[in-house]
């Protein structure tokens, strides 16, 4: 009952700017919800903190198992007008976090302390997509693949990311 609880709270405390239809589903137990918001993490968009927030990271939906997120090539280009490695990489580690964290679960928090990102093609505009597969989910470490595409569902860059699970 607290668990369905929790879900509805994450889902109903995360209308989309486009309406409901457009809400992220967030399924995020409610004490983290919290502990994030009093960090000043907005719990609609779970953006993953000051630098998610401006780089437009937008997580879509979470769980441990899989989470998806997006993030516009506008704003998150290096100087020849190309979508920054380093965002890409912001992204996967957000989004893989995220997971992580969620696996972890109530009193516990995950950190990243290995992200390896190949970059297979560019992108010059649009919004890109995350998402985050868990492919090891441990008492002490969950790792996460995770495929960052184009608006055309071209692979722009492919991400692994193993976080160590700790206790608060």
């Amino acid at each position: 009952m607290a668990e369905s609880a929790a879900t509805a709270a994450a889902t109903s405390t995360s209308a989309g700017p486009d309406g409901p239809e457009n809400a992220p589903h967030l399924d995020i137990p409610q004490d983290v919800i919290d502990h994030f918001a009093r960090l000043g993490v907005d719990p609609a968009t779970f953006s993953g903190g000051d630098l998610g927030r401006r780089m437009g990271i937008r997580v879509v939906e979470a769980s441990p198992e899989r989470v998806v997120g997006t993030m516009p090539v506008d704003g998150n280009r290096q100087p020849y007008g190309l979508l920054h490695g380093g965002a890409s990489a912001a992204l996967a580690e957000t989004l893989g976090s995220v997971g992580a964290m969620l696996h972890a679960g109530p009193g516990r928090y995950a950190v990243g302390v290995d992200l390896n990102a190949t970059h297979h093609r560019s992108a010059t505009s649009g919004i890109v997509t995350g998402v985050a597969t868990a492919v090891y989910r441990g008492r002490t470490a969950a790792t996460y693949e995770i495929a960052v595409t184009d608006d055309q569902g071209r692979r722009i860059t492919s991400c692994r990311l193993t976080c160590m699970l700790r206790d608060t």
